[in-house]
């Protein structure tokens, strides 16, 4: 039998997991989408659709997705159920491999279609309650459209759940205890500190700055004129996949790392 991976045993372990704390998993992903509908109905209500559909799905998708991941590895909350986990008949691979399938793929997955059935039942009511003999009628149809899951805003968003899935996953197997909150707390004082950080340096270079975005632009201010200087097209592309996707995957990698460590 392969010691690093078995589909049979991976099955079982999936099933487990999964079957084990069914409450917590199903019931905590019933709650986001419940939270979602509630949002969503309340947010169109007072600043409109757009900004009602962009603000629920980043914070059910990302939100939601941070909170389930700092719950996969729970198990390590006290010593009794980590060791329990760490001594299962299963290779740490195949259990690193079992949460990044739950928060990683099964989740943002179960997330993605309810909102789309939630988006689809309130733009449809929407159209519904339009009177086709009203003027303006086909401007006001057109201005109400579904959340598009391949345009930029949702592109902007996955990115970030994979760094804030992946942070939390790390995470939850360095800190036993309110691992959410204390991830939460240094992802916090990280964003902080290197805004700090590129601001004083942006201050020391150019002196009379008005705003520094890290990776991206600075804004000075010479006499009554107010100029920008950006990165080359080059180092803003490097930049982007770095953040997109090179340091989230190297989260989840250190997760693996760190549940290897965790096994001895």
């Amino acid at each position: 039998m392969n010691d690093t991976f078995n589909f049979k045993r991976f099955l079982l372990l999936l099933q487990k997991t999964l079957l084990e704390r069914p409450m917590q998993l199903f019931g905590f992903t019933g709650l986001i989408i419940l939270f979602s509908l509630v949002f969503y109905f309340l947010c169109k209500s007072i600043v409109g659709f757009m900004l009602a559909q962009n603000l629920t799905f980043v914070l059910g998708l990302v939100g939601g997705g941070s909170f389930m991941s700092s719950f996969i590895f729970s198990y390590f909350f006290s010593n009794a159920s980590g060791s329990c986990y760490l001594t299962l008949p299963a290779s740490h691979f195949e259990k690193w491999l079992c949460g990044i399938l739950i928060a990683g793929i099964l989740f943002p997955l179960i997330y993605m279609l309810t909102y789309r059935a939630i988006d689809t039942s309130f733009v449809g009511l929407y159209h519904q309650a339009l009177d086709p003999s009203a003027p303006f009628y086909k401007e006001k149809y057109d201005a109400v459209y579904l959340f598009a899951f391949d345009g930029k805003v949702a592109n902007n968003i996955y990115p970030m759940f994979f760094f804030s899935s992946g942070a939390m996953v790390v995470g939850s197997l360095y800190f036993n205890k309110v691992a959410f909150i204390k991830v939460a707390l240094v992802a916090g004082v990280g964003c902080l500190g290197i805004y700090g950080l590129n601001w004083l340096v942006a201050k020391s270079f150019f002196g009379n700055i008005q705003t520094a975005f890290p990776f991206k632009y600075v804004d000075m201010t010479l006499g009554k004129e107010t100029g920008s200087i950006e990165l080359t097209k080059t180092s803003q592309l490097i930049s982007s996949y770095s953040l997109c996707y090179i340091y989230p995957a190297l989260l989840w990698v250190l997760a693996y790392v760190r549940l290897r460590e965790k096994e001895f």
